[in-house]
């Protein structure tokens, strides 16, 4: 029972994920997974993932919430959009990889991951090596997607990676996959696994908690 009270108060305080914190209302539709894609790369570099939100929010200001968009846009009015937000450190590297992921995923899926999703029959694994080929978002931008697309995509469900279970460590819950999925319903999977993770980036949670 102490678990759950521990997992109850870990989502009043954190039970946010980060595609809501970015802006993106997430469904299964080409659009809102698109900007998934492109915060997951974002966030898989070695930066504050509020840098990596606030990026995402600027790029979607600039008029680039769409894989078309994106392949079309100017690289220096990327490279500006996250400066705005300053994302600095890997700006021009980002941006390279932002065209190019657009490009890929126009040419290989028309612009639709879940044409990847039914290409890879909906297996977990399958799903996460092909998003693993978009230039910048290798393995770990991969879970990160999967992390947060199983709010949506059911198939994916329970996903709690290395950076959740490191959060679960530090609240003394379980850091097997399966007993800490159990904590929480099907539905809850997704924001429970970006709580987690919040632990993991935010000391001061885990003190709380």
């Amino acid at each position: 029972m102490a678990h759950r009270d521990t997992v109850r108060r870990l989502l009043e305080k954190a039970g946010r994920t980060y595609a809501e914190e970015a802006g993106i209302k997430l469904t299964d539709k080409p659009a809102p997974l698109y900007r998934l894609l492109v915060l997951s790369t974002l966030l898989s570099t070695r930066i504050k993932a509020g840098l990596a939100v606030d990026a995402a929010r600027e790029l979607w200001k600039a008029g680039l919430g769409n894989p078309r968009a994106m392949a079309k846009s100017d690289w220096q009015a990327r490279v500006d959009a996250l400066g705005r937000a300053h994302y600095k450190r890997y700006d021009e590297q980002t941006s390279t990889a932002l065209g190019a992921a657009a490009e890929l995923l126009l040419d290989k899926y028309s612009g639709d991951l879940r044409k990847l999703k039914s290409e890879a029959d909906g297996e977990p694994a399958a799903i996460r090596k092909r998003l693993a080929e978009f230039p910048r978002l290798g393995p770990v931008g991969a879970d990160i997607f999967s992390r947060e697309a199983q709010l949506v995509w059911p198939e994916l469900r329970p996903h709690l990676d290395k950076k959740a279970l490191q959060g679960a460590g530090k609240l003394g819950l379980p850091t097997d996959p399966k007993r800490l999925a159990r904590l929480v319903s099907e539905e809850e999977q997704a924001v429970f696994a970006a709580a987690l993770v919040r632990v993991a980036l935010e000391p001061r949670l885990a003190e709380e908690g």
